[in-house]
């Protein structure tokens, strides 16, 4: 039971963030390309805050992962220093879903 808790908290997240980041990626890029012939101000609105809440969204799963992760990080080195290494960088796997969300937002704010 605790390795499935394990797999699911810790490397099924490797697995996801790059695809939901060039997921993401492609829906910008397809959102930019398209050409409308009047942007109204209800368009404008949704993007906006379709922004503000890919950034709020991406910043609050990268807290939460952060918080999680971080702890059992420290207690990890503190009773093998030897994992510095792995736990700093699923630490740093977590802030990249902060930066994901960041470059989402500064994309569809460019689309204004």
């Amino acid at each position: 039971m605790k390795n499935r808790l394990l797999i699911m908290l810790f490397v099924l997240p490797l697995f996801i963030l790059p695809l939901a980041g060039v997921g993401a990626a492609l829906t910008v890029s397809t959102v930019q390309n398209t050409t409308t012939s009047t942007v109204g101000a209800y368009d404008r609105m949704g993007i906006a805050i379709g922004a503000g809440l890919s950034i709020g969204l991406a910043a609050l799963g990268a807290g939460l992962g952060i918080s999680a992760v971080g702890s059992a990080a420290i207690s990890a080195m503190a009773e093998k220093p030897e994992t510095f290494f792995r736990s700093f960088l699923i630490v740093a796997l977590a802030e990249a879903l902060a930066i994901y969300g960041l470059i989402m937002g500064i994309l569809l704010w460019l689309k204004l």
